[in-house]
């Protein structure tokens, strides 16, 4: 048959999934974290005409400044001005950084000049940790000194406090600390110079054996090691610390969990009256003028449409999770249970994806503390009567478990996960190896004390 072909009108009706501006928008804004959104509405204010922030923290302080009014509370006596110092400005304070400490103190040393620009080139070397990743070499044929000077130099920065800065590795940042105690021990500076290796892999039997002493011994200056700091620069920051804010806020009244939406921080938004009012006379406006403003009142609208839809579908899920979390609520982390996207997709209606941004960046402050959404969502293990245990409980009941081992005889991830099948909890005994490394917790070799 031959394959024939022609120019015709055909109407035919199709379904397509179309990302419009607006569904954008909206899945923009429930993405965004508190701190994101408030950047956000900020932007938008500033560019669109016809939006309006309605003070609404100026409309709450002159309610509060009414009821002080006509409730004036007793004089009573207090601390002074300066003792009542709000904690948020302890908190807005940065920290100093490292180079700004050692600066500190190399100012206050009678020097002379080349050793003190030599001095100050260091520090300035110095990584995150505290370690100058510095060769000598490089510093000798920069300054063009001899190998002694840059020595004499790199030990006055490692005089200075935090005691282990200048450190070339870690060994030798171990020995500087343990050097600086009142009584250094010799066995584990000398451990700390040449058997690292074998500490990290619990090898006691052969480190006794080289340095002609016993096990316990061993384990002793191993334990005295431990007590130094590995990395002594990361107690200074290099930037100013992020702070979080709640999204909501769950509270208990009369029995039961409320759940709020923090909005303190963020401008409600309308549309200028003045504009209102020009768009309801567009017929004496011309044409373009009138268009102008149409788009950008209706860009307003859905700017606002969209932010509803967010404060909704957040408050929904939050009450849906405190719905399912409230054991954890009432009693704390033995009783969070696991849960899923999906379990509250479902409770909720809506899609899974949703409510994966919705809880995305975001955070609740319960009377437990305050969470990242995220928190509420455990993976979990089945146990013997068929209800989930989330994945902190378990690890939970491993740090307790290992806390009361004979440390002479630890249990081994086998024997762990025997222990907890006894409880009715159904898990193997990789599952235990990965949950005790996320812990931290050696293995039981490592465990094991000789004294």
């Amino acid at each position: 048959m031959a394959l024939q072909m022609g120019f015709s009108l055909v109407q035919e009706q199709r379904m397509k999934l179309v990302m419009t501006p607006e569904l954008r928008q909206v899945i923009q804004l429930l993405q965004y974290s508190a701190a994101d959104l408030q950047t956000y509405l900020e932007e938008q204010f500033a560019e669109n005409p016809v939006l309006e922030m309605e003070d609404a923290a100026l409309a709450e302080l002159e309610k509060w400044l009414k009821h002080l009014t006509e409730h004036p509370e007793p004089r009573r006596k207090g601390y002074s001005r300066e003792e009542r110092a709000d904690a948020r400005d302890y908190a807005r304070a940065q920290t100093g950084t490292l180079a700004d400490e050692l600066m500190m103190q190399l100012r206050e040393m009678r020097l002379p000049k080349q050793e003190r620009s030599i001095c100050e080139y260091m520090i300035y070397s110095l990584d995150e940790r505290g370690y100058l990743d510095l060769e000598l070499v490089e510093i000798c044929k920069r300054f063009q000194i001899s190998e002694k000077l840059a020595e004499k130099c790199l030990s006055i920065i490692q005089e200075m406090d935090p005691i282990g800065v200048g450190a070339r590795n870690l060994g030798e940042c171990l020995e500087i600390q343990l050097r600086h105690r009142d009584t250094p021990n010799e066995l584990a500076i000398r451990i700390a110079r040449c058997h690292l290796e074998d500490v990290a892999d619990s090898k006691w039997r052969k480190i006794a054996q080289a340095l002609g002493v016993d096990v316990p011994t061993v384990q002793a200056a191993v334990d005295e090691i431990k007590s130094c700091h590995p990395r002594p620069g990361a107690a200074y920051a290099s930037e100013p610390p992020r702070y979080v804010a709640p999204d909501v806020v769950v509270e208990k009244v009369d029995g039961e969990y409320v759940v709020l939406l923090e909005e303190g921080e963020h401008p409600r938004l309308t549309i200028n009256a003045a504009y209102q009012r020009l768009i309801k006379q567009r017929e004496r406006l011309d044409e373009d003028v009138a268009q102008y403003l149409k788009n950008w009142v209706q860009s307003a609208m859905w700017l606002i449409k969209g932010i509803e839809q967010r404060r909704d579908t957040i408050i929904r899920v939050a009450e849906a999770i405190v719905s399912k979390q409230k054991a954890f609520l009432d009693h704390g982390v033995d009783y969070l249970r696991p849960l899923t996207l999906k379990q509250i997709a479902e409770d909720v209606g809506l899609h899974e994806s949703t409510v994966s941004r919705a809880t995305q960046h975001k955070y609740i402050q319960t009377p437990r503390g305050l969470y990242p959404f995220r928190f509420f969502f455990p993976s979990g293990l089945s146990t013997r009567s068929g209800e989930g245990m989330s994945q902190k409980t378990v690890q939970k009941k491993i740090k307790i478990l290992v806390e009361g081992e004979d440390k002479k005889q630890p249990l081994s991830d086998q024997k762990i996960a025997d222990l907890l099948k006894l409880e009715g909890i159904r898990i193997s005994r990789r599952t235990i190896a990965k949950y005790r490394e996320e812990l931290g917790i050696a293995s039981s070799t490592g465990r094991k004390r000789f004294l």
